[in-house]
Parts: structure tokens; C-alpha cells; sequence
């Protein structure tokens, strides 16, 4: 079964409509709002308008020339997300070079194989990194340069001097010009949950038509506020930021520790953002414990009070029931008294899109999430097609889909329900491994994701689980173990992380890890002296209540799909560690063998 297209807006502003390539699309961009600002860091100590950022994108590029760059080689970026992140990468496709990043959380034999694969000389790091970065370049047979963006460091090249070489016979111009749409513009390395990360190569015309697709859909406008603080290794933070800000004129604010993105936001205020599901679970986490501390009671009976007309009327537009007039004018007036300074308090009051991606969103968090006003959105992507296949507008939204294809891109459902892609967003396949490509993209064009779909009436899209993890018991039930981890998070918000484990076993149980954002609340708000996450989960009063939570969340799950047994681990999982990616999905198999004797004695009898 296909599905048809969501339809595209036609007022889309872009300075250069016509541009085939980042590097010509910067350009216009650069020279149209040139005294507007472009990048700048989270508390406003570096601020670049587009004209300064195009003025240091030639001097950079000129020093990467000089350094022997040319148009096909590869560049290796290992920064956290910083405005000179930006600077490098743009100046380095603008070479017809293809720039990449590399998480931050990779161990030296890691990185190692990304230089290899990627075939890197030049490594722009900083100097925090510096050791790991040339670790992993220890005993290669090519010699690597490295470049820090933080000030200089012995064995390393400056940013400031790098920009500051000359290079008498390059053409920027020219060089710029040269860079064609099927040349790769970066290569995004994907997580590695089953085996060595690839390489995914995306070329010029992928992105071109991802920013224009999404920009015609989710309403993109220039002088809109956005912040980066997702890895700029994934292909979320690439596309909403970096290459929006490059081809329709977005306003980037870098945020270097993702953890602190919550406590920025009231001051950042952006205009359009995005996040994967544990984001917007903790955001939901915080305001109710807030809530719940509130020594007000009758304030506290006030809040709740709200949310709760707001989910009210949630349901009956999803349900596609009238909204009473009396429930109408309640909800409007409790929002312009409550639930605005709700969104408010969170920094999300000018957000006119909230996109959530990466892995499934629980339908409470959304549900809580839009009853406050919140215009939260699912989207369905993936590296290989460039970023987001599927969206949808805030308008449309419903519970649980992740939409319509984009404008360009065809969906349908193979005969096992597996989704499969087809488009102008399909990237050009994987580095070095012609095998692996032929795996993924079949002689039609058509891309396996791996993902299993149903498709409604209308043509919208719901992501039912990864096809290698689906669940089959020993009875021959299919189960989504995500959809499961999503109910039990859900259940409680001292619950952080949850494995479930059931495959050709005789029923399901779960690993569950504490939130060490809501454990240091209990800690403090019930008197632990250590607020660790270790200490926390040892706490009668946890456990007690982490108990309540599978019982409820079991409530709401078929008897096939109830975890029987489960263990309350006294650990944290961190991104990038061994149990989940750096962008927080479960890598399944290596927590199956890292607590394999776990597991076994919770299926003892």
C-alpha cells in the first residue's frame, strides 16, 4: 500500500530558489540578510551576522586549501556543538570536500575507524579532545593534521592561524562554483547498534531538496530561532540547524552541553525545535514535580486543573468530536491565565513547531505535552534518507503518527510491513561498502528501513518497531518491545531508561533505570542525604513506588505484552555508553550480553 504525499506550502522564502548546492544556496543566504544574525553561543558572548560568517567561511576554506584540501577528500570534525562547528563545515564543502562529525563519546579505536573509512587527513578538533583524536590516529601510514578551534595546543594548528594562511592561487569563487549537486556534501555515520557505524553518504541534492520538502511543510522562516544541541554527527542536528540556517536564513544557537538545553531555553526562546522522545519526556518530568512541590494547594489544584481541561480537549480533536463552547471558553481562558505561562516557564511560548524524532514518543507525553499548548509533532526519518522522510504539520497532528511522506518521496508498505522509501532524499549509499548499498536500496530505488508500519486510511504513517526487534515469544506472539518501554516510562517519571527482553522466552521482563534528573528531586524533596542515582534506587520509597509503576503500566498493556519480572538497576545509562547510542536508542544486544546473568534470574523460577 503507497501513501500519498502531505501537500506543500507555496510560500517558502529561500534567498536563491534556483540553488543546486549548499555552497551556492550559503552564498545567497550570506549575502541577503548580512547583517542579520547567524550563529552565536548560548549566552551571547559570540554572535556572527551572515556576512561575518560568510567572511570567515573564505578565510577558513583558503586554509584548508593551503593544507592541501581539495575538492573529494574528507574532513573530520570532533567538537561539541559550538558556532566554529558551523564555520568549518561550510567552509569545507564550499571546497567540494565532505565534512563530518564525529560523536564526542567514541573511544580512540572507534574514531580510528572513521578515519580510516573516511580516508582523513585533517581533523578539526579542540583541545579537550585533542589526545583522543590523535590517539586514534596513532599508527596510521598517511599523516593527519589537526586544527583546534579553542586556541593553540603543541602538534596543532590554531583556527586563528589556520585562517590567517595564505594561498595566492585559490579561487573561491570559482571553487565554490565548481562544487556539483551529486557531490557528497557529509557523511553521517550511523550509530553502530548492529556492528561497525557506515558511512552514509549524502549528497548536495539530497539536502537541497530536505530543506526545501520540510521548509514547505513545517512553515521555516528566515530570522526564525533555533538551537543546536543535539549531536551535529546526526542527521537531525544537521538538517534543522545547520543547513537551514545555510540555505533559508535560521538564527543558530549553539548549546555545548545538551544536558543543560532545558535551563536555556527560557532565555533562547526559539521560534521552531526539536528533540528526540527523552527530551520532551523530562521537560513533561519537570513541570509535573514542579507542580506536585507547589506548597500552594490551592495554586497546585489550579495547575492540574488546567492540564487537564487541556488534555480534555486534546482528546475530543483527536477523537474528531466537537469541542463544547463551554469547554472552549473554559480552555481559553485557563489558557491565557495558566497554560501559557506553563510554555512560558519552559521557553517554548514562540515555538510554533515542536519536531520529535529518532524513536517512538509515548502517547501520554504527547497528549500532556499538547494539552498545555505545546505544537508537538512526530516525524519519521532516518540517516539513510537524508533526514526526515515523513511529517507532520502542527495543524494536522495526530497521537501516534509520524505523518505524511514529504513532498518528492514515496512510501509504501512491503507485503511483511516493512516501510519502504523511495525519492530524491535516498542518499547515495554507503562509504566503501557497494555491498551493504545493494542491501539497503533495491535496483527500483526503493529503501528498506528496517522499520515496521501500519498506514491509516488517510495515508499517515504509525511506526509499529524496528523489524529486528520485534518480539516473538515462545507462544509465536509479535510484540514491539518500544511501544511497551514507551507505557512503563510513561508510568512513572522516575523512570529513565527500560529494556524489555521477551524474544522466544515464555513471558516479558525489563531492566529499568532511574532518570538521575528525578532522582536528585526525590533525593532532595524527600531528605537523602546522597541524591546519586545508586543511592536513590536503593530507597524503600522507590522501589515501592517503581512497583506501582509496572502494576499500572502493566494495566494498560495486553496480558501477552505485561512485564512479569523486572530489575531496578542501581546504575546510569549514559549516551554513548554501552547501553544506548549517543542519541539515546537502546543498543539491544549488548545490554542482552552485558546483563545476561541479570536476565537469566528473572526468568528463574
Amino acid at each position: 500500500m503507497a501513501t500519498t504525499a502531505t501537500p506543500s506550502r507555496v510560500d517558502v522564502v529561500e534567498a536563491d530558489p534556483t540553488a543546486t548546492t549548499l555552497a551556492a544556496a550559503f552564498q545567497a543566504t550570506a549575502a541577503a540578510y548580512a547583517d542579520q544574525v547567524a550563529l552565536r553561543n548560548a549566552d551571547g558572548s559570540l554572535e556572527l551576522t551572515f556576512g561575518e560568517y560568510a567572511r570567515r567561511v573564505e578565510r577558513i576554506a583558503r586554509g584548508l586549501h593551503a593544507l592541501g584540501v581539495r575538492r573529494g577528500d574528507t574532513v573530520a570534525i570532533l567538537l561539541v556543538n559550538r558556532p566554529e562547528f558551523h564555520l568549518v563545515d561550510t567552509a569545507a564543502f564550499h571546497l567540494g570536500a565532505t565534512p563530518f562529525s564525529i560523536y564526542q563519546t567514541l573511544a580512540p579505536e572507534q574514531i580510528a575507524h572513521l578515519y580510516e573509512n573516511a580516508d582523513s587527513d585533517v581533523v578539526v578538533t579542540e583541545r579537550v579532545f585533542l589526545d583522543r583524536a590523535r590517539a586514534a590516529a596513532a599508527g596510521r601510514e598517511r599523516p593527519t593534521t589537526f586544527v583546534t578551534v579553542d586556541g593553540p595546543a603543541e602538534g596543532a594548528i590554531a583556527l586563528e592561524e589556520l585562517e590567517a594562511r595564505e594561498a595566492p592561487e585559490f579561487d573561491f569563487a570559482a571553487t565554490w562554483r565548481a562544487v556539483r549537486p551529486d557531490d557528497v556534501l557529509t557523511l553521517i555515520y550511523t550509530s553502530g547498534t548492529t556492528g561497525p557505524s557506515k558511512g552514509v553518504q549524502l549528497t548536495h541534492a539530497n539536502m537541497v531538496h530536505q530543506v526545501r520538502a520540510m521548509a514547505s511543510v513545517m512553515d521555516i522562516r528566515p530570522g526564525d530561532r533555533i538551537t543546536s544541541y543535539l549531536p551535529s554527527a546526526h542527521a537531525a542536528d544537521r538538517w534543522s540547524a545547520h543547513y537551514n540556517n545555510l540555505m533559508l536564513g535560521v538564527q543558530v544557537t549553539s548549546v555545548d552541553d545538551p544536558r543543560a538545553v532545558a535551563q536555556v531555553l527560557p532565555a533562547l526562546r526559539p521560534t521552531i525545535w526539536g528533540g528526540v522522545p527523552r527530551v520532551v519526556e523530562k521537560l513533561k518530568a519537570a513541570l509535573e514535580a514542579g507542580i506536585a512541590a507547589e506548597p500552594d494547594e490551592q495554586r497546585r489544584a489550579g495547575l492540574q486543573a488546567a492540564i487537564r481541561v487541556g488534555i480534555e480537549k486534546v482528546r475530543l480533536e483527536q477523537a474528531g468530536e466537537p469541542v463544547p463552547a463551554e469547554l472552549a471558553a473554559q480552555h481559553a481562558a485557563l489558557d491565557e491565565a495558566v497554560l501559557s505561562k506553563l510554555r512560558q516557564k519552559l521557553g517554548l511560548d514562540q515555538a510554533r513547531w515542536i519536531l520529535i524524532g529518532a524513536a517512538p514518543l509515548s502517547l501520554d507525553v504527547q497528549e500532556f505535552l499538547l494539552g498545555i499548548g505545546l505544537p508537538l509533532v512526530e516525524l519519521y526519518g532516518m540517516s539513510e534518507a537524508t533526514c526526515a522522510a515523513t511529517a507532520v504539520p502542527p495543524a494536522e497532528a495526530k497521537i501516534g503518527s509520524v505523518g505524511k511522506p514529504i513532498p518528492g518521496v514515496e512510501a509504501k508498505r512491503a507485503d511483511d510491513g516493512e516501510l519502504l522509501l523511495r525519492g530524491p532524499i535516498v542518499m547515495q549509499g554507503y562509504r566503501k561498502q557497494p555491498d551493504k548499498t545493494a542491501e539497503a536500496i533495491d535496483a527500483d530505488g526503493w529503501l528498506a528501513t528496517g522499520d515496521i508500519v501500519t498506514i491509516d486510511d488517510d495515508g499517515s504513517i504509525r511506526i509499529v518497531d524496528r523489524k529486528k526487534e520485534i518480539i516473538i515469544n515462545a507462544a509465536g506472539k509479535n510484540m514491539s518491545p518500544a511501544n511497551i518501554e514507551q507505557v512503563l516510562k510513561g508510568a512513572s517519571p522516575l523512570i529513565g531508561q527500560v529494556a524489555v527482553i521477551g524474544d522466544q522466552r515464555r513471558y516479558n521482563v525489563a531492566l529499568l533505570v532511574l532518570d538521575p534528573d528525578m532522582a536528585a528531586v526525590h533525593a532532595r524533596t524527600h531528605g537523602l542525604a546522597d541524591a546519586s542515582v545508586q543511592a536513590v534506587a536503593a530507597d524503600p520509597g522507590v522501589r515501592a513506588q517503581i512497583a506501582e509503576a509496572v502494576e499500572q503500566a502493566n494495566q494498560r498493556l495486553a496480558r501477552v505484552e505485561q512485564i512479569k519480572r523486572y530489575e531496578l538497576l542501581a546504575e546510569e545509562w549514559q549516551p554513548g555508553g554501552d547501553e544506548l547510542t549517543p542519541t539515546m536508542k537502546l543498543k539491544r544486544k549488548p545490554i542482552d550480553a552485558k546483563y545476561a546473568a541479570t536476565i537469566e534470574g528473572l526468568y528463574a523460577d
